[in-house]
């Protein structure tokens, strides 16, 4: 997919050649300048003229006429150099590679020197290359019939670079490259539909995985549940005729198996709402319920490829939430796998009674952190939108690697509050010790409140994606649809986790 070559020739012949160039007033210097004399000085006049531009994420295309091997050349703009980051240059070069795609291109090149800066160093540089190039050429075909459009897709990139060793550049191309894929993985997983990803078809994901990367995998079922006693996922599983699977992949990165970060990812295949049932409008795109699910499995896909020296264990509930006869229902009480009984007032939150289950069940798999993923309420898309993921937390220090990793994989989050009063509602029940739903009032915080019981101890992180899990338009980084949110923040986590004293 990817070749370095450090000597710059533009006599090669590509298709496509892709150049970054910075509003500043002179566009074209150093190799670029020799270039432009290429062309005898007419991409200088081009800027002049407004064709080729700088301005942040636009494209210009030039053809060359036989002038140099490439026979087109793909401008992106990438703003002020002042302004410059690596988010940026991802996304210009997302919509530079969605460019070169929709112009049929199967072999394109990169400079990577035109997209270096101060801040932007040509390793990063690299990394984001390969990442956006995966992110933002992926597609979903779903299940039309096929059509021969004869669209074309890139297969290869060959990176050009002057300013960094070839290996380098090369090891970080294939970095970004598995971040991307990781993350594509787990788009596919929440566009799928759920008669055709049920928790056995998750649990069958997991296992291939593990051949794959040498994970330990356990999978418990139904029997198993029921002797452990995980009584809140099997709950939520009691109105369906699909069995439930409790998911575990372990990673050991590391000769002892201490220090271990647990990911735990809410695995719902579709979620009715049960008896406290969804609207007609509601409850379209509840197979995307499982994208905690899809977040943890790829990160675990990059953690493989990487190997970096850490230990994780992964642990995914997976049922979907269906309305029967032996459904369970408002008012009922259960006992979860650590012993605490809990109301049930809402059988819509069902995603905290099956990470309930899951948190317990990572702790003794000797988890001595814990960060969850789940769409789990509403209510943090009313608090946050649909850009930015709600986190709460019991553990300031945890929480700013995590803030750490999601700032460097460009994932916003920001912090909501749990309270000792949001605590004492969710304890609030009169012949259990938890309720589940305590009312709409600061959903979000009800539903983490509710999962931090059961992490207790232990260093918590819990992120809710329900607003950032799908996007309902085409982006600079991929298509409508899943985003895969949360899998490159839980990789970055992994690899630059450092153990709590």
């Amino acid at each position: 997919m990817f070749t370095v070559q450090n000597e710059i020739d533009f006599s090669t012949n590509h298709e496509i050649l892709i150049i970054g160039v910075f509003e500043k007033p002179v566009k074209f210097e150093e190799q670029l300048e020799n270039l432009d004399q290429l062309f005898d000085g007419y991409l200088t006049q081009l800027v002049k003229s407004g064709d080729i531009s700088a301005k942040r994420k636009a494209i210009s295309t030039v053809h060359t006429f036989g002038k140099i091997g490439a026979q087109r050349l793909l401008f992106v703009g990438l703003g002020k150099e002042k302004d410059f980051d690596f988010e940026i240059l991802r996304e210009a070069l997302g919509k530079a590679f969605n460019a070169a795609e929709n112009g049929r291109i199967t072999e394109a090149a990169v400079f990577l020197d035109s997209l270096i800066s101060t801040h932007v160093d040509p390793l990063d540089a690299a990394h984001a290359v390969s990442e956006a190039f995966a992110l933002a050429t992926y597609h979903f075909e779903g299940y039309k019939q096929q059509s021969n459009d004869g669209s074309k897709k890139i297969e290869k990139i060959t990176v050009l670079s002057e300013q960094a060793d070839g290996d380098e550049i090369h090891s970080s191309l294939t970095v970004g490259y598995s971040f991307g894929i990781g993350t594509n993985s787990a788009r596919t997983l929440v566009n799928l539909p759920s008669n055709m990803l049920t928790a056995t078809d998750i649990a069958d994901y997991a296992k291939e995985l593990g051949q794959e990367y040498d994970f330990e995998v356990e999978i418990l079922e139904k029997e198993d549940m029921l002797k452990l006693g995980m009584g809140a996922l099997l709950a939520v599983n009691q109105g369906s005729i699909e069995p439930p699977k409790m998911i575990v992949l372990k990673y050991q990165g590391k000769e002892e198996w201490k220090d271990v970060l647990g990911l735990v990812g809410k695995g719902i295949t579709f979620d009715t709402g049960g008896y406290s049932i969804k609207s007609k409008d509601g409850i379209v795109g509840m197979k995307t319920d499982m994208g905690g699910a899809a977040a943890v499995l790829g990160a675990m896909q990059i953690i493989g490829e990487l190997k970096p020296e850490q230990n994780v264990v992964a642990v995914i509930p997976s049922t979907d939430n269906m309305v029967s006869g032996g459904a369970f229902k408002p008012d009922d009480v259960i006992t979860s796998l650590s012993g605490k009984t809990i109301e049930v007032l809402n059988t819509d939150a069902e995603g905290r009674l099956v990470l309930a289950d899951a948190v317990t069940y990572a702790k003794h798999h000797g988890a001595s952190y814990l960060v969850d993923v789940a769409t789990l309420t509403g209510g943090v898309i009313t608090a946050l939108g649909n850009d930015t993921t709600g986190v709460f937390t019991n553990h300031e220090v945890l929480l700013e690697q995590v803030l750490e990793a999601a700032y460097e994989a460009g994932e916003p989050i920001w912090r909501l509050p749990i309270f000792e009063k949001d605590k004492e509602r969710v304890r609030g029940s009169k012949i259990a010790d938890l309720n589940n739903s305590p009312g709409r009032e600061g959903h979000a915080i009800m539903g983490a409140a509710f999962i931090g019981e059961f992490a207790e101890e232990t260093p918590w992180v819990h992120l809710d994606i329900a607003g950032t899990a799908t996007i309902n338009h085409d982006h600079e980084l991929g298509p409508a649809g899943a985003t895969g949110v949360m899998v490159r923040t839980l990789a970055l986590l992994v690899e630059r986790f450092e153990p709590i004293e």
